[in-house]
């Protein structure tokens, strides 16, 4: 089976040489190997072309959606296979890839998951990566989502699809649009549990907050509303569900409390519940770091569950007041 891979890049860096390493220890190799430079003013481009993959440059940032739309324009195998110029691929991911398709002629795409050995150190960035290989690994095998950093998708099905939608102009909600595609078009999604690549991101608070506030959950919000696409699956479980309204509910009793002191036992009766709802995901991190991380990682968690909250919230206004009769951004084939 011929699979190119297609990694977009912007001011790569360290992690992209790393990339590009992993790349070339592939066995059995790739069909082809296109870089699309989104902009890159750090010498990625070169590193790229020394490299020997075939190198695309655009004028950017212009984000990769584009950058993979244009790199997809220009492969030639039957396989697409997009990976973040951030990540590291095992040598045998193309082997289990191609089984994969082999074995499951109906298959339109794949994705993976982190490994469970990020490759930062420090807290938040072993958390914002070991909870994303959690929530992928206890996913169900049925994806419902498609994932640019690690996925793989028929060249044909992604051309049928017209690729990556190119209106979100940074690192967004790209991948999870393209998946809401495909499921609609009646095309079927593996999250493989076993396809795992090694993320090399440095996360701190401040871009953890960003990114899952402003590129992932707003966005997302809009997709689902739009979509009237809500699924029980990875951050969107009954589960996680739920914590989001206790998380909410908590602040609500300790401010109910200034009247009336019963409130204190709500507050605390909603804390309770909801340490017992994810004492999964905390007994996951004990086991993979330690007690002294795992009680960090629990008002990171509430943390998460609270912004996520707000963000479906101020989502949610902005959907129906975009719908709103007079709105002048309301279309027509709006219901």
């Amino acid at each position: 089976m011929r699979i190119s891979i297609v990694v977009p890049v912007y001011n790569g860096g360290e992690e992209f040489k790393l990339c590009l390493q992993s790349i070339g220890a592939l066995n059995p190799s790739p069909h082809e190997v296109i870089v699309v430079d989104d902009g890159s003013t750090d010498g990625s481009a070169e590193l790229a072309q020394d490299f020997g993959a075939d190198v695309i440059q655009i004028q950017g940032p212009s984000g990769p959606a584009r950058a993979r739309n244009r790199g997809a324009s220009k492969a030639t195998g039957e396989v697409l296979y997009f990976v973040d110029a951030d990540v590291t691929v095992p040598a045998g991911a193309l082997a289990h890839l191609s089984q994969r398709f082999s074995n499951d002629p109906e298959l339109a795409a794949i994705i993976g998951s982190y490994d469970d050995s990020p490759a930062a150190p420090g807290f938040f960035a072993q958390y914002k990566n070991l909870i994303h290989h959690y929530t992928h690994q206890i996913a169900r095998p049925e994806g419902s989502t498609f994932w640019g950093a690690c996925g793989a998708i028929n060249r044909k099905v992604f051309e049928e699809m017209q690729g990556f939608d190119e209106s979100y102009g940074r690192p967004c909600i790209e991948d999870i649009e393209l998946g809401y595609r495909l499921r609609a078009a009646g095309y079927r999604i593996l999250l493989d549990r076993d396809l795992q690549i090694k993320h090399l991101k440095a996360w701190t608070l401040r871009s953890m907050l960003v990114t899952d506030f402003f590129q992932r959950a707003l966005p997302w919000t809009e997709l689902i509303l739009k979509a009237k696409n809500f699924p029980n699956d990875l951050n969107l479980n009954q589960s996680s569900r739920i914590s989001v309204a206790l998380t909410g509910g908590i602040p609500l009793a300790l401010i109910a409390a200034l009247w009336w002191t019963g409130a204190l036992w709500v507050a605390a009766a909603q804390f309770v519940l909801l340490l017992a709802i994810n004492w999964h995901v905390y007994r996951f991190f004990w086991a993979k770091r330690g007690l002294w991380f795992a009680l960090r990682v629990i008002p990171m968690h509430y943390q998460y569950y609270f912004y996520g909250g707000m963000a479906f919230a101020i989502g949610t206004v902005r959907h129906w007041f975009s719908r709103a009769p007079g709105n002048p951004e309301l279309n027509d084939d709006r219901a």
